[in-house]
């Protein structure tokens, strides 16, 4: 009998892989070189590196965005709000890739400025990752045997996600530790996740013995059911009808409702999958000011900006 836990990491995380069939018949989704770009201000989590990763880290750009692999150090790059701004809300931010590279742009830095922006203090989460081929050549024929196998009758084998889990332990242990220094009200601290880094925030909710997240928000990840705790936090859930991950089912939404915790749901006519903010032409492109709206209403964006640890 598979666990509960073992089908989680199927379902959020071996299902990532499929990302580039659900963009690449409307976008550009060859993959080119890419220098390392100008990063903002991050800080080493000091979380270890990668066994059988001998390859640095190095940069890809596909379907217009810079996307980064190999990635052995991970990294907590803080996006604090303006003197005055700050509501003391704060947002844990984790990129999808599928657990073989980071979104990083897409679903990390654009999500933490706009959160920023609304007087949210956001930190995008740089975590580990799987080893992939050194070349781009064979990256991309990596990336083709995975989804050829995702379609198979099993299925790729689930992921370890003890590097992540434990990169993201220590970002809610570091922006606790600095809470005052950096405005935020540790009772309203949660987590974000898109895609992989939505089966990451799954997995920090669930199994986790050092984060207590005060909402969660995984958006466009798996939606098989879960054993929820009783106290289990707050959850948005966001998904289009034409992202392969939806398959008709609601489990993950219907066990949130089923053990009597918050949830909201929705579900947009199309947007497919890795649309971060949203694109023109989609409905998903208006999930955003939704999200910032419940966290307004369930009290997260209101209260003083003091830490309470």
């Amino acid at each position: 009998m598979i666990s509960s836990r073992s089908r989680l990491a199927r379902s959020f995380a071996s299902l990532a892989l499929l990302l580039a069939c659900a963009t690449a018949s409307a976008q550009d989704a060859r993959i080119y070189p890419l220098a390392p770009p100008a990063e903002p201000p991050s800080i080493v989590l000091g979380t270890g590196g990668v066994d059988r990763q001998p390859e640095p880290e190095s940069w890809f750009r596909q379907w217009g965005e810079p996307m980064v692999r190999n990635v052995s150090t991970a990294t907590l790059t803080p996006f604090l709000p303006a003197p005055g701004k700050a509501n003391g809300a704060a947002v844990i931010v984790a990129p999808g890739g599928g657990f073989h590279w980071l979104s990083i742009n897409n679903e990390g830095w654009k999500v933490a400025r706009a959160l920023a922006d609304q007087g949210i203090a956001a930190f995008v989460l740089k975590y580990r990752l799987e080893p992939t081929p050194p070349s781009l050549e064979g990256l991309q024929q990596a990336m083709d045997r995975m989804f050829a196998g995702a379609g198979s009758a099993g299925g790729p084998p689930p992921f370890n996600l003890a590097n992540p889990l434990a990169d993201a332990e220590a970002a809610h242990a570091l922006i606790l530790s600095r809470a005052k220094e950096w405005g935020v009200d540790t009772r309203r601290l949660g987590m974000i996740g898109f895609s992989a880094g939505a089966a990451l925030t799954m997995e920090a909710t669930l199994h986790s013995k050092t984060m207590k997240l005060a909402f969660v928000a995984p958006i466009y990840g798996g939606m098989g059911p879960v054993e929820v705790p009783k106290d289990a936090p707050p959850m948005f859930n966001v998904i289009a009808t034409d992202d392969f991950l939806f398959r008709g089912q609601f489990g993950v939404v219907k066990s949130w409702f089923d053990a009597g915790r918050p949830v909201e749901f929705h579900l947009f006519q199309n947007g497919g999958h890795g649309f971060g903010l949203g694109y023109p032409g989609n409905t998903a492109n208006g999930w955003f000011p939704v999200f910032v709206h419940w966290l307004d209403v369930n009290g997260f964006l209101k209260g003083k900006t003091t830490s309470s640890n």
